[in-house]
């Protein structure tokens, strides 16, 4: 008998619960900077060193945080279910936590990548630094969807999301498109769940849990393998 398959879109909601901050948190402000300044091809194009900058801060941030209750709950999932986690976070902590199969829609954090062929995108856990060129002499960026930028894995989302057996949000304020509509191509009869503090307004259908991920999720992951495992 094939295992079922669980699709999770998790938000910042999650990392931020590991001491990862937002900049949703402070009036579209990240670390003081305007989130245009640092998360857009404007920002980049007008002042690439504050744009280095700011993501290396973020990466050195990251190696000092750790997976918290609601990733390891997750990646227990993938005992029992056929599971792929679609994220809008650009940290690995899922990865960290056991998660074997994540789809970054918005980048990666610890990758980089040219600024004239984005197919050339390089593993990258230290400083970015200007000189740093990929093989074809560009200068290496974040490996990050910024605002205003197509999501290139949107599609490839989309297609998971319309097999899944059971569908779990976490963590997101479901305001950020495209991701917010994965949920519409779901189908209309499986289980979804939707964990976070603050939920929109959202389907009747959908199972809603006002909890943090670290408080919601390590019961409904039992709950599910309980249910849906056996």
């Amino acid at each position: 008998m094939s295992k079922k398959k669980i699709v999770i879109l998790t938000g910042a909601g999650i990392s931020a619960e590991s001491g990862i901050k937002t900049f949703r948190d402070a009036g579209g402000l990240w670390e003081g900077h305007d989130i245009m300044e640092v998360a857009s091809p404007e920002g980049w194009a007008k002042n690439p060193d504050l744009v280095l900058e700011f993501y290396n801060k973020r990466r050195a941030q990251l190696k000092e945080v750790q997976p918290n209750a609601g990733h390891l709950a997750l990646a227990k999932l993938d005992e029992y279910f056929d599971v792929c986690i679609i994220t809008q976070n650009v940290d690995n902590l899922h990865e960290r936590a056991g998660s074997k199969r994540v789809v970054h829609l918005h980048g990666e954090l610890l990758k980089a990548r040219s600024t004239i062929d984005p197919d050339l995108v390089y593993e990258w856990p230290g400083d970015i630094k200007k000189g740093d060129n990929c093989k074809k002499g560009s200068q290496l960026r974040p490996h990050i969807v910024w605002f205003g930028e197509a999501v290139p894995l949107i599609e490839t989302a989309i297609d998971i999301a319309g097999i899944a057996d059971i569908f779990i949000v976490v963590g997101t304020s479901m305001q950020v498109y495209p991701a917010a509509s994965l949920i519409h191509y779901v189908d209309i009869s499986i289980p979804k769940f939707y964990v976070d503090p603050n939920p929109a307004v959202i389907d009747k259908s959908v199972n809603v849990l006002e909890e943090t991920a670290t408080v919601g999720l390590p019961p409904l992951v039992v709950e599910l393998i309980d249910k849906y495992a056996k």
